[in-house]
């Protein structure tokens, strides 16, 4: 094909991929996804393509910059990103060109300026170091050993087998392993040098040469030379200011000994085949079944699935129940003069580790802050506004070291499922913390990522169909249109798998659609949203029954049971109260304000159900009524709960008495109901069969706090009327606990 030709063709596919993110149109909705991995596939079989694909996208960027195309920049910076990861023969200009676009993007608002830094960032060491991006990304993925760079991740896939069927399970787990069993460990190696190589000779490399070469090595000489690049990339990317020449004559002394003598630069002028595709390698991938607590499953010692012989001394399986982890001491080992630091702080990260390379691009302001977190000791210290947001100016998310601790392993751990599951997650989610609170060892040591792919039951009759279980991905895609289009469309072609017979054969090259794009979303989704976790503390109708507390993500919903209370139990009920249908109900909530000032209100009404939900459905508030007036706090203020109540309305007239319903809505921060008559309650969490609680009188409902982060006073130095310098011992208001949930991009407004 011409290269006119393969311009044309490229340039339409991403045109495709424009039009998709700009339209609603149901005929190009059944392709979403597929756009974006065809174009990616087509530069993967042909390598060649890479630099015309690359100038295409980069002149795309620039149209939307100059139009004002905002909703189009992170797709493209996305896109463009991960080819540059696989490419090889870009030009110096072509990556400087990238840069300066990323560095103009920096005066944008978030989430634009939070990627633009993170893709500059990467960069930086890219064009002055090619092939950092793609060694750096299959050392960490295939955990090959190495001490230049000693960071290693693993995906973790959880399934809960309550809520995927059967099929589903199986269809993923075995193209999973399909396409693993092609990747060993030499085969990652060979990949590793060859990229290496043609990325920094270019045109100078005899890539076929090379190729079969390095099939032609033993173990030994292959990881002989593995270690070699490694290194001459590692230390390269780690100076001051690296030298692209140096790093060029380094690696062709590399080459020419692979080769020979005759290997040299003038093996350029070879007639050459079409040079062999260099694939990435898609991330090791361990696929759990979901018991409850698989958070902690990759640290169990002695296991095959710990990360490193370092977090063999972290046993967390013995998780306790809740109530066992209730009271937790903390020792105090502040002298009162300068924090005393834990063991280890003497520890500066690696020149080469991702820490060091964002340093370079970070903001320097006027002040000189200390680095380090007044309540490090305590897991409060995991930091994050509070609400439902994107933490802002950090672009991997929880991934950041902690002072005087390298954070060398990375846990990505993805689940499967419907809002059911992400309740699960949320419980299993907050107990780890809690176990924080008792043993304070995973934070320093491990970046703990969470990734959530919608996988819902095939649509029913109307007749038969469940209540809507994908609330939380239709937020998401909402905000963040990338992940509409690569994520949520995923739910279709994961049940078309399950449907196609199963092919054990697993020599074939397979070309997985399924898990290219799980492993792009697991790579580029970097950008988490938080969303807050909110507790419920329970009364029962016996009083020789505890009240219990239990925590929701999603949705609390309230039925009214036909049952009443028994004569000797609690009875709180009035006399006169009229008969109708539904309950009285006292509701006592914190009403939503702009200016965030306390202002409670009481109100008393009859209601046939209530619907606390902690994602907003729409952009649009219900009207409200007499009892829930309209909310004040903007609607894109998501720290609030969103109250649906369906109000008995009693009326008069000739025929007699009438009763209608009527939905309000409110918001608040907090909020106490109470049956107020002999009807009990029913609360179902998270929309989930299985966390259903009856016989319910009571209720309080308020945002979870972290663990213990109130069990801990401050200390900050501040200054008094006479200009002396104090220490005010002041007890700490407990920080919301928000669970992160990576995208592409976080909210874009």
């Amino acid at each position: 094909m011409e290269s006119s030709d393969v311009e044309l063709d490229l340039q339409r596919s991403v045109q495709a991929v424009l039009r998709e993110l700009s339209t609603q149109a149901p005929a190009l909705q059944s392709n979403q996804g597929m756009w974006r991995w065809s174009l990616h596939k087509k530069v993967e079989r042909d390598p060649g393509k890479s630099p015309v694909l690359v100038r295409i996208l980069l002149r795309e960027l620039e149209k939307a910059e100059s139009q004002d195309l905002r909703h189009v920049i992170i797709p493209l910076l996305h896109t463009v990103m991960y080819v540059l990861t696989k490419a090889t023969g870009i030009t110096e200009e072509l990556y400087q060109r990238i840069y300066a676009f990323c560095t103009r993007l920096l005066t944008l608002p978030t989430p634009y300026c939070t990627v633009a830094l993170d893709c500059a960032i990467r960069l930086k060491t890219e064009t002055a170091v090619p092939g950092t991006l793609y060694q750096r990304m299959v050392i960490a993925e295939q955990n090959l050993t190495n001490e230049l760079y000693p960071y290693q991740e693993r995906v973790f896939l959880f399934v809960d087998p309550e809520l995927v069927s059967a099929s589903v399970c199986s269809a993923l787990l075995l193209e999973i392993e399909a396409a693993q069993a092609q990747q060993t460990p030499e085969t990652c190696m060979r990949h590793v040098v060859s990229h290496a190589l043609q990325a920094a000779l270019g045109e100078a490399c005899h890539a076929s040469a090379l190729h079969r070469k390095l099939q032609a090595s033993p173990r030994r000489t292959l990881e002989h030379y593995f270690h070699a690049v490694v290194a001459a990339v590692e230390q390269m990317a780690s100076e001051a200011s690296p030298s692209r020449e140096g790093h060029v004559e380094r690696l062709e002394e590399i080459y020419c000994s692979l080769l020979g003598p005759a290997a040299g630069r003038c093996s350029g002028d070879l007639v050459q085949e079409r040079p062999p595709s260099i694939p990435l390698p898609s991330p090791y991938i361990t696929f759990h079944l979901w018991t409850g607590k698989e958070l902690v499953l990759f640290l169990r010692p002695r296991s095959q699935l710990r990360l490193s012989a370092d977090l063999e001394v972290l046993d967390l399986q013995g998780l306790r129940p809740d109530r066992e982890l209730a009271r937790v001491s903390v020792l105090s080992t502040d002298s009162g003069i300068e924090r005393d630091l834990p063991t280890g702080t003497d520890e500066l990260p690696a020149p080469s580790s991702p820490e060091m390379e964002r340093a370079g691009l970070q903001r320097k302001g006027g002040i000189k802050k200390r680095a380090w977190p007044l309540d490090f000791l305590m897991p409060g210290s995991w930091d994050g506004p509070p609400g439902l947001h994107r933490r802002t100016g950090r672009p991997s998310g929880d991934g950041e070291m902690l002072p005087g601790v390298s954070r060398l392993h990375t846990a990505r751990v993805l689940v499967l499922g419907d809002d059911r599951m992400l309740g699960r997650l949320a419980q299993a989610y907050h107990r780890l913390r809690k176990r924080e609170t008792q043993k304070f060892c995973l934070t320093p040591r491990l970046s703990l990522q969470l990734y959530y792919i919608p996988v819902l039951a095939p649509e029913k009759p109307a007749a038969s169909r469940q209540p809507e279980l994908g609330e939380l991905a239709t937020f998401l895609g909402r905000v963040d249109p990338w992940y509409q289009s690569n994520v949520n469309t995923l739910c279709p072609a994961i049940h078309k798998l399950a449907e196609m017979p199963p092919s054990l054969d697993t020599s074939r090259t397979v070309d997985p659609f399924i898990l290219d794009v799980i492993t792009y979303y697991i790579r580029m989704g970097t950008q988490p949203i938080y969303f807050q976790i909110y507790t419920v503390k329970i009364f029962f109708s016996d009083l020789s029954q505890d009240p219990t507390e239990d925590i929701f993500l999603i949705e609390l919903k309230v039925k009214i049971q036909d049952s009443k209370f028994p004569k000797d139990g609690f009875s709180p009920r009035r006399r006169g109260m009229a008969e109708g249908p539904g309950a009285e109900l006292s509701l006592c909530y914190q009403k939503a304000l702009l200016s965030h000032r306390p202002r409670e209100v009481t109100v008393s009404l009859r209601a046939t159900g209530l619907i606390l939900k902690a994602i907003p459905a729409s952009d649009t508030e219900v009207s409200g009524s007499s009892h829930c007036p309209l909310p004040a706090a903007p609607v894109t203020d998501h720290t609030c709960l969103n109250v649906n109540v369906t109000e008995v309305v009693k009326s008069s007239n000739l025929a007699g008495k009438s009763f209608s319903t009527v939905t309000n809505t409110f918001r608040t921060n907090n909020i106490q109901i109470q049956s107020q008559d002999q009807r009990l309650l029913t609360l179902s969490l998270d929309k989930d069969d299985q966390r259903t609680f009856r016989d319910v009188v009571r209720f309080e409902v308020a945002p979870c706090p972290e663990p213990c982060s109130g069990a801990q006073k401050s200390k900050a130095p501040w200054l008094n009327l006479h200009g002396q310098q104090e220490v005010e011992a002041i007890k700490a208001k407990p920080k919301p606990l928000l669970m992160p949930i990576n995208t592409f991009s976080g909210i874009v407004q």
